[in-house]
């Protein structure tokens, strides 16, 4: 694990690190897939490829098939299940990562080496580097990060299986480096009880409203769900601060143990300060009141993230929202080099040293959206992709993946001297689909991002949405959820008819040709709009961290194919709306 003189080294010589790896692109990704292949070409899963003994990168890039997860499947079952590492890679697995298991079914495990892990730290080593360069003051105070952990699993193997986030949190790493700024206490994080974890990390954070510079979290839906609970809680956190004594449902060892530390006195006054700004009738900027020294809100919002923009800016008040970093469970890939571009145009520019990257190019339609089919074009290298082309990006690891799809759609906008720049176009596996019809990810955002333009001059905000394919029907329709509330308060609108009628309309007139054809034809039937109740979203959040889902990587479902899931949002339901039966 990384020290603190490593740490130290890479905050004091990071520019330095990042300018060297993005001007020698080609060279630095060629030593990567070398060291790889002299690693692990004599494995059970490689050697395969090479009956003559010949792995060099020529030959890995002709004979390794692209594969995606179930490929790997059997040989990681089998080292979960007790057999030796080596089958796959040459270096010993110290854990399985969990994916979040949201958006394409059943969580993964993906092998993670110490060598893999130290690369995910560099990256955020330097994520974070940048972004204080570019906001002054930020590196003289703390740090309001709100961090959850789950139990780990235990394989057969002996090998623990857990979100990457629960790993980091209790590494040397993390308490050597980024909890020295944090206001959470470790004993608050690592707290099991999201609930509690939650009441004692924003109690922490009150405290010392007057030090906290950062305000952020993995992903926004998380600061989405914080942002509820510090509605509901407000009260009862200003009554611990106003008596100087913590809840009595605060049952934690760890959690009681830190309160103790910290809570130590009453304040009267400074609840009465939080007090009197959470009883405004208009939460609008609520953050950077209660926190006036933010300089950032500090968290994931591309991809199903974007969902939570538009209510982050609200809460946020109009600081700057910062999208840091881009992974996932099976590697690291890029980090944001302008930090203060709007949430829909950030670029992540990938550090070619983390893992040996290949592109699939994917068509483009006439309005420059990615296409549901790939191309018949050979993988292309890091160095060689093309501006403003779109790929799905192909991954080759230390830890045992190799030309391994992990389904992302990306877009090229630009390069930082060699290395390129994407943009996050969509998961190719989150599709919306009836027989005739496909509606990815990406075309469902952007429509709804349109139509909630109808809304927003009657002060009407859509905090989050979801969608699913309903074909109990004949034909089928696609139906959407969205959970609306008023901006000055958390009052449910008043939902208007032919507005929401209208809402449905937009979405639909912005679907591509395909759809609308369909449509026309009447093979398929006018979009259903349910209006859910304030918090439904928490509940179907609830029911995910329930089947082993970690708040901190909670990501919500914008295509939703679990029918448990319909179920809880349809229980929240107070309005449905339709688009016309005839449109086009």
């Amino acid at each position: 694990m990384a020290s603190e003189k490593e740490i130290k080294e890479i905050y004091e010589n990071g520019m330095n690190i990042l300018e060297d790896l993005t001007n020698n692109v080609q060279e630095i990704q060629e030593q990567v897939l070398e060291e790889i292949l002299k690693r692990n070409a004599g494995t059970e899963y490689l050697s395969r490829f090479f009956p003559n003994g010949q792995a060099d990168n020529q030959s890995f890039k002709t004979n390794v098939p692209i594969i995606t997860y179930e490929d790997i499947k059997p040989y990681i079952d089998r080292i979960a299940n007790g057999e030796t590492s080596s089958i796959l890679l040459a270096y010993r697995i110290i854990q399985f990562l969990l994916s979040t298991g949201t958006s394409g079914g059943q969580p993964k495990l993906i092998p993670m080496t110490a060598e893999s892990f130290e690369k995910r730290m560099s990256d955020l080593l330097l994520s974070d580097l940048v972004t204080r360069k570019c906001f002054s003051g930020s590196d003289e105070g703390k740090s309001l990060y709100l961090y959850f952990i789950k139990p780990e699993m235990e394989t057969p193997s002996g090998l623990k299986a857990s979100f990457f986030t629960t790993f980091y949190f209790k590494t040397e790493s993390f308490k050597n480096g980024l909890a020295k700024f944090c206001t959470s206490p470790i004993d608050t994080i690592l707290c099991l009880d999201n609930k509690q974890s939650m009441f004692c990390q924003l109690l922490t954070g009150l405290l010392q409203r007057d030090e906290v510079v950062r305000f952020g979290s993995t992903f926004a839906s998380v600061l989405a769900r914080t942002i509820k609970f510090l509605e509901d809680y407000w009260r009862e956190l200003c009554s611990n601060i106003r008596t100087g004594y913590l809840s009595d449902w605060i049952i934690d060892p760890g959690c009681k143990n830190a309160m103790s530390l910290i809570l130590t006195r009453p304040n009267r006054e400074l609840a009465d300060s939080i007090q009197q700004i959470c009883e405004d009738k208009s939460w609008e900027g609520i953050i950077v009141k209660l926190w006036p020294k933010i300089k950032y809100i500090h968290c994931i919002v591309t991809g199903s993230m974007s969902q939570y923009v538009s209510l982050l800016e609200f809460y946020g008040g109009g600081i700057p929202l910062v999208s840091p970093i881009y992974n996932s469970s099976e590697s690291s890939f890029g980090i944001n080099l302008k930090p203060l571009s709007k949430p829909f145009d950030v670029s992540y520019t990938f550090l070619p040293n983390t893992a040996y990257f290949e592109f699939l190019p994917v068509g483009k339609d006439g309005e420059g959206k990615a296409q549901e089919t790939r191309t018949d074009d050979e993988p292309v290298d890091l160095a060689n992709v093309k501006l403003g082309r779109y790929y799905e990006v192909v991954v080759t690891t230390l830890a045992g993946l190799y030309r391994y799809t992990v389904g992302d759609v990306l877009k090229v906008t630009g390069f930082y001297n060699k290395s390129p720049q994407f943009q996050f176009v969509e998961r190719r596996n989150v599709v919306l689909s009836i027989d005739v019809d496909k509606t990815t990810e990406e075309d469902l955002s952007k429509a709804i991002m349109k139509a909630k333009l109808i809304l927003e001059p009657l002060g009407i905000m859509l905090t989050t949405y979801s969608s699913y394919a309903d074909t109990s029907l004949t034909p089928g329709r696609y139906v959407l959820f969205w959970e609306l509330k008023m901006k000055g308060s958390n009052d449910l609108p008043k939902l208007d008819a032919k507005i929401m009628e209208q809402c449905c309309c937009m979405v639909e007139e912005s679907f591509d040709f395909t759809y609308k054809s369909h449509r026309k034809v009447g093979s398929i039937s006018a979009l259903e709009l349910r209006v859910v109740k304030h918090g439904t979203f928490d509940e179907l959040m609830d029911f995910y961290v329930s089947k082993g889902v970690s708040v901190a990587q909670y990501k919500p479902p914008s295509c939703l194919k679990s029918e448990e899931a319909v179920k809880i949002l349809n229980s929240g339901m107070v309005g449905k709306f339709f688009s016309p039966k005839t449109m086009f």
